[in-house]
């Protein structure tokens, strides 16, 4: 991990300093543009050489490099407690993945944890501003100490992100996507308030293409809600048809709104997602 960084797509607008490059004009060694000489600037940036052919005073501007802002967005719901492997402990893994990439490159990382759990206000409260490589082991504690209960509040917890972000960057949400209410608002919010927007869509292996049928009474995770159904052989192709449609429409959603979409399977080996798929995409490089 630490021989690939994070791209983005956008220049950095962080205040704090980094190793991005953005549209502010500072001290840096990378040259950015000249400009002309006026009263009270620093001598020391003059261009003697463009001084010498020109016989005018020209000024060398530099880049300012800033920090990225990194925003992990962890879906901690009950659904996410589902399959083999558990689908929240693969998500938490690729959260503590990217944002150790980010903290390599000296990115300030957030994640942001949702439902709300009253119970885990310290380690949550821990993982909303993490800076540094050496914050690393921090970052994997605190993630490794979350669990996953509660309904999904997918919508609001991303608009809240987006609200109380001061400045743009990046925006990863680590979910199954599996809301009532969806998730158009929310993945609008982030994209209105200027993210650049990458989704990482996890679903278990059993969700994506169950193996048990017959007269099953399933029970919703998140209300508690049972419901019997007869599952034969002919249903079961329904319901592969029907979560196919339901991955198609976020993909293409995102992609008319330039969103990468990931989908990933709870057992994908964590190799094939971030070297493969991250850095086919550009995510990483």
């Amino acid at each position: 991990l630490e021989q690939v960084q994070l791209l983005a797509a956008r220049r950095a607008k962080s205040a704090a300093r980094g190793e991005r490059r953005s549209r502010s004009r500072g001290q840096s060694v990378e040259f950015a543009d000249h400009r002309n000489y006026a009263v009270g600037d620093d001598l020391r940036y003059l261009d003697w050489n463009l001084y010498g052919r020109l016989d005018r005073l020209f000024l060398k501007l530099y880049e300012e490099e800033r920090e990225l802002p990194v925003r992990l967005f962890l879906d901690a719901s009950e659904s996410m407690t589902f399959g083999e492997p558990v689908k929240f402990d693969f998500a938490r893994q690729v959260a503590a993945a990217i944002g150790y990439v980010a903290l390599c490159g000296f990115d300030r990382v957030s994640v942001l944890v949702f439902p709300d759990n009253p119970g885990e206000a310290a380690e949550r409260g821990a993982l909303r501003s993490v800076r540094g490589k050496r914050s690393a082991l921090t970052l994997f504690e605190n993630l490794s100490a979350l669990t996953a209960r509660g309904p999904t509040n997918l919508n609001a917890a991303l608009r809240r992100g987006a609200l109380e972000a001061r400045q743009p960057g990046l925006a990863v949400v680590l979910s199954d996507f599996l809301d009532p209410a969806g998730y158009e608002a929310g993945l609008g919010a982030l994209l209105g308030r200027g993210f650049q927007v990458d989704c990482v869509h996890v679903l278990s292996p059993e969700e994506l293409s169950p193996t048990t049928f017959g007269d099953l009474r399933l029970i919703d995770a998140e209300t508690g809600d049972p419901q019997e159904v007869t599952f034969g052989r002919y249903r079961l192709a329904a319901y592969r048809r029907t979560v196919t449609n339901f991955c198609r429409r976020l993909q293409e959603f995102c992609a008319t709104r330039g969103v990468n979409y990931f989908l990933a399977g709870s057992a994908t080996p964590l190799e094939d997602l971030l070297l493969k798929q991250l850095r086919q995409a550009e995510v990483l490089g």
